[in-house]
């Protein structure tokens, strides 16, 4: 990471390893940490301890998860040359700023956290979101956004690529920054958002992009699969012949047209004029998607024909976060008095 290229920005993010990655974990975040690698030091590091926190009865994959995760993130351009990946259990500095951080946490902070109770409503644990019901979420999970600010400050990252979406919870981590300085003194930078807008990637039913709707495609998607796919896509239910004048706005098709498709301004127009037909359109998009997965399906494959790469890559991205790691809970120790 040559210190010429890159600027006092230090961007910290991370994703849970949930095995191969989709067009919406592209296009939602790592589209722009490929971007960001040529002109900031950025440290981004896969979350297994985070992926614990909704899926600790079924971890028996997330080695192999992990694997298939940084493949995904090579293939799609990420440079351990230009920037750190690494694991987040391999370094325990990320366990003992938990912990400490922990320490000065209000658990009111944590309970009026709107992301863990939408999400325990997607696990079924929980449904209006009173205390009662709240006291159903397991430890880990409902302090989750103190781990998350750990692995940020531990890197002290000035900047987190968030979506809007995301701000009040990054606000959370700045909040536990400010409170600790304020007992300690300055020693935790505040994280700001770095505003990342992205395009809604809707799964091919129309709802949000997930596996666990079973409506995703991967990045590395092949290209039966693919053509698939998109013949199953969501279209104006309201056009039926190839002459029906359509509304794009609500189409799967067209939604992704916008992203691959060169003549996506034009393929607009012709499906308001009756111009082309939902079974061309997609025919059109599977030809777009597929010049654009094939090159990072071939990527990949090189990747996985070297044995051991993944993991000589993350050891080396360990022992530079570790470093990092190491100097911030100096200064965090000293601070609380816990070393001299």
């Amino acid at each position: 990471m040559t210190e010429a290229k890159k600027t006092r920005q230090i961007i910290v993010s991370g994703m849970r390893p949930t095995g191969r990655l989709q067009l919406g974990n592209y296009w939602g975040a790592l589209k722009n940490w490929v971007e960001l690698q040529d002109r900031c030091e950025c440290y981004f590091i896969v979350v297994d301890w985070h992926a614990l926190t909704t899926s600790y009865r079924d971890s028996k994959n997330l080695r192999s998860h992990c694997r298939e995760m940084v493949l995904d993130w090579l293939a799609a351009g990420l440079d351990p040359e230009k920037c750190v990946m690494f694991t987040q259990s391999q370094v325990k500095e990320h366990a003992e700023l938990h912990l400490l951080l922990s320490m000065i946490v209000p658990t009111p902070w944590l309970l009026r956290n709107p992301t863990v109770k939408e999400q325990a409503r997607e696990m079924g644990l929980i449904q209006d979101g009173s205390d009662n019901e709240v006291s159903k979420i397991d430890f880990g999970h409902l302090g989750y956004p103190v781990l998350q600010a750990a692995d940020i400050m531990l890197y002290r990252g000035t900047h987190v690529p968030v979506g809007e979406d995301q701000l009040p919870h990054l606000e959370l981590s700045r909040e536990i920054a400010r409170r600790f300085n304020s007992i300690y003194g300055e020693v935790l930078p505040e994280p700001q958002a770095l505003l990342t807008p992205a395009p809604k990637v809707p799964g091919i039913d129309g709802r949000k992009m997930s596996k666990s709707y079973d409506n995703s495609i991967e990045l590395g998607e092949t290209a039966g699969s693919l053509e698939a796919k998109i013949r199953r896509m969501f279209t104006d239910p309201a056009k039926i012949r190839q002459n029906d004048k359509g509304h794009p706005e609500g189409c799967v098709v067209y939604a992704m047209h916008k992203l691959y498709s060169p003549f996506a301004a034009t393929r607009e127009q012709e499906c308001r004029d009756g111009a082309v037909g939902c079974v061309q359109c997609k025919k059109d998009l599977a030809g777009s998607m597929e010049a654009v997965i094939a090159p990072f399906r071939e990527k990949r494959r090189q990747w996985e024909a070297r044995p051991g790469a993944v993991d000589e890559i993350l050891e080396s991205g360990r022992k530079k976060a570790q470093a990092a790691a190491e100097k911030t809970m100096a200064q965090v120790r000293r601070a609380m008095h816990l070393t001299d």
